[in-house]
């Protein structure tokens, strides 16, 4: 599948901002068997007094702008074309629970991919012992870590609401799953505390999601949206494979991966220190067009 993506993030400031600094974290990356990027540009307005740009530990691109002068307004904008791989998922050969155990033991490297980091607590997912018992119930009626992950992704999808009015961006998992509510970053958090929680490496992945129109109605411009999903370590033999809450699926061919990291706050599509007083409003825009 061969996308065009384009995505605008518009910040209006009440009052003028200056001495700003931000990382940027919204190109798609190419990955081996997964998706290739054609070509990727991302611009500001204004144009930032400095910009640099690297690769983070997890190998996301990130862009860094400063900007001395003073501003009211600040425009990100993203245009990039990526193929996607449209292939069938492996069948399952991954470990039950205890067999997942054995193997993580006898991995010993630290490496951007390995499992380990992705085990433990982290910034923004902490674990509680209602949503562990809420994975363990998964991983108690299926016989492989993968089935487990899937279970999990499904009963996030029947027991949750899809409610962008009931939280927001700080939202903890914990108060998440209490409320039963939430949007796919809550919905990500709650399946990663979870299967961390009974001892499955999970990630957070942000990326695109193409959305198809109803049939008969027309595709609206801007109607896409910034997206994200789990990546789950189902074993040596299965590797990392992606699930989507959200949606109850495995990630696929309409999924574009921007990054992953051990949660929200690895990954964010901006952060940034600013001088400024009062509020601001924010605005995305997002399209995935399929090139035919």
């Amino acid at each position: 599948m061969l996308y065009d993506v384009r995505l605008e993030l518009h910040y209006d400031y009440e009052g003028f901002v200056h001495g700003d600094r931000h990382l940027i974290r919204v190109a798609p990356q190419s990955i081996p068997g997964v998706q290739r990027v054609v070509a990727s540009a991302v611009s500001f307005d204004p144009r930032p007094d400095s910009e640099t740009s690297f690769v983070d530990f997890f190998g996301n691109l990130v862009t860094t702008i400063s900007y001395a002068g003073y501003h009211d307004s600040l425009d990100v904008r993203l245009s990039a074309r990526v193929a996607v791989e449209d292939e069938h998922p492996p069948a399952d050969l991954s470990p039950d629970l205890m067999g997942l155990q054995r193997e993580l033991a006898t991995l010993w490297t630290l490496d951007a991919d390995s499992p380990h980091h992705f085990l433990a607590p982290s910034p923004r997912v902490a674990f509680s012992r209602a949503i562990t018992d809420y994975a363990r119930k998964s991983v108690e009626r299926t016989a492989s870590v993968r089935a487990a992950a899937m279970d999990l992704c499904l009963s996030i999808h029947r027991d949750f609401v899809y409610d962008k009015d009931s939280t927001d961006v700080n939202t903890a998992p914990l108060d998440a799953f209490t409320l039963r509510k939430g949007v796919c970053q809550d919905f990500v958090h709650v399946m990663v505390a979870g299967l961390r929680g009974v001892g499955i490496p999970a990630a957070y992945v942000s990326g695109f999601l193409r959305t198809i129109p109803p049939k008969g109605k027309p595709r609206l411009e801007g109607a896409d949206a910034m997206h994200a999903w789990v990546r789950v370590w189902c074993g040596l033999h299965d590797g990392w494979l992606e699930f989507d809450p959200t949606n109850a699926m495995l990630a696929g061919a309409d999924h574009i991966t921007i990054g992953h990291g051990r949660d929200y706050a690895d990954i964010s599509p901006i952060v940034g220190v600013l001088r400024t007083s009062g509020r601001h409003e924010t605005k995305q825009s997002v399209d995935v067009i399929r090139v035919e």
